[in-house]
């Protein structure tokens, strides 16, 4: 027995590492591709690919992450991935109306969003939206079959992919736009690797009622918002007449607090399956455990990231970013806590997801936008200091409102028990 829990534990700890590490190497080759662009093309003619790559973390928030989890769920929900087969058809209709959608809007708007009127970059967005569904659905069987090492080593290859197509095209010369946008489409090709995601089993049991497209819909929902708040303070700032060097600090402080989420985005795709699997099995005291277990660990977290913020945050700014950029340690220390709340939100959201609640995420998003809207349009405090304390509030609203929810009785109709 103590040796069958050694080595189970060696398991965990293996795939906990190579999920952290896909999950930081990932991260970090996507500002590369990034940096690789701008270096090639220059700041002005890199404009229409950085439109693509705000979309594509979009397409990210909207599409892949809630079919990776809804796949997760559902295969541990129902003992298999019988019900998933069942729904496929369905959640690619509903991906391809996107991509149609999206490629729509954005051929309306394309000479706003990319200084041309080509149709290359409207049908890039098109392809970008159908391929975040397929690697959303390859995490996602990935995930319900727990190869995590897999997952990792997916979103290595998936930047990667994109990070050697660009160099390629930089030591080439090349100097279109829409080579560089070709290849963050490239990285999808990474999906190829397991083919075996694409047969899914007859095992378990069929659907229970539950709607895939309303799972989608509020899980992707509320990671747009999610993803908007954590983004976005930027350019509130902008539109509400912050300067140009408020700004690029602010820009540069988010980006510099946000990197512990970004590789915890990558680490919680062993926690859906686990949590559904306890909800399934009505284990309530242990999901109780969870909940305690999350509360302590965010605020001393909070606690840990106000420390650091305040002490290091400055300096941290000046050592990545220049001496140029700088923010007081009372903004850094706001920064720091708002992205620890952002990451506990992330484990939340989860929990949510394995209750089966997820058109809930979306409505309390929206609704834990408002405390922060009316600080920012009310407080008379100046207007970089209003934006930061507006992502601080939104963030500790969403968190309460969540944890209430995930915090629900169970409603005892799962269909299948699943061993933990």
């Amino acid at each position: 027995m103590v040796r069958q829990n050694a080595a189970s534990m060696r398991n965990k700890l293996r795939h906990t590492s190579a999920l952290a590490f896909g999950s930081a190497v990932s991260g970090l080759l996507a500002y590369v591709f990034f940096a690789l662009v701008t270096r090639a093309l220059g700041s002005t003619a890199a404009a229409p690919v950085a439109v693509l790559w705000t979309y594509w973390s979009f397409a990210g928030a909207a599409l892949t992450f809630p079919l990776q989890h809804w796949i997760a769920r559902s295969v541990s929900a129902h003992g298999g991935e019988r019900s998933v087969r069942e729904a496929l058809p369905g959640v690619a209709r509903l991906s391809l109306v996107l991509a149609l959608l999206t490629t729509a809007i954005s051929w309306v708007a394309r000479d706003q969003l990319f200084h041309q009127g080509q149709t290359w970059f409207p049908l890039l967005v098109g392809a970008v939206t159908l391929g975040a569904a397929v690697i959303g659905m390859v995490r996602g069987v990935l995930t319900g079959r727990r190869r995590f090492a897999a997952v990792g080593a997916g979103l290595v290859a998936e930047n990667g992919v994109r990070c050697l197509s660009a160099l390629a095209l930089w030591l080439a010369g090349v100097d279109n736009p829409v080579a560089y946008g070709l290849c963050l489409l490239a990285g999808y090709a990474a999906a190829a690797v397991w083919p075996s995601t694409f047969r899914l089993a007859r095992t378990g049991t069929g659907g229970d009622g539950e709607s895939p497209l309303a799972f989608l819909g509020g899980t992707g929902g509320a990671q747009v918002i999610g993803q908007a708040v954590l983004t976005g303070g930027p350019v509130v700032l902008v539109l509400a007449g912050g300067t140009a060097t408020e700004v690029t600090a602010l820009f540069a402080g988010l980006a510099l607090f946000r990197a512990p989420y970004t590789l915890a985005l990558g680490l919680v795709a062993q926690l859906t399956g686990w949590l559904t699997r306890l909800v399934v099995a009505e284990r309530d005291e242990e999901l109780r455990r969870v909940r305690r277990g999350i509360v302590v660990l965010t605020v001393v977290g909070s606690a840990g990231a106000a420390v650091v913020g305040a002490l290091a945050g400055p300096w941290l700014l000046k050592l990545v970013f220049g001496s140029d950029v700088t923010l007081p340690a009372s903004l850094t220390l706001l920064l720091a806590v708002a992205s620890t709340v952002a990451m506990a939100n992330l484990v939340v959201t989860l929990l949510v997801i394995a209750h089966g609640r997820a058109l809930a995420l979306a409505r309390w998003w929206a609704v834990a936008l408002v405390p922060g809207v009316v600080f920012f349009v009310l407080a008379q405090v100046p207007v970089l200091d209003r934006t930061c304390w507006a992502f601080l509030l939104v963030e500790v609203a969403a968190f309460g409102l969540l944890l209430r929810e995930g915090s629900r009785p169970v409603a005892r109709t799962a269909t299948a028990p699943a061993t933990s």
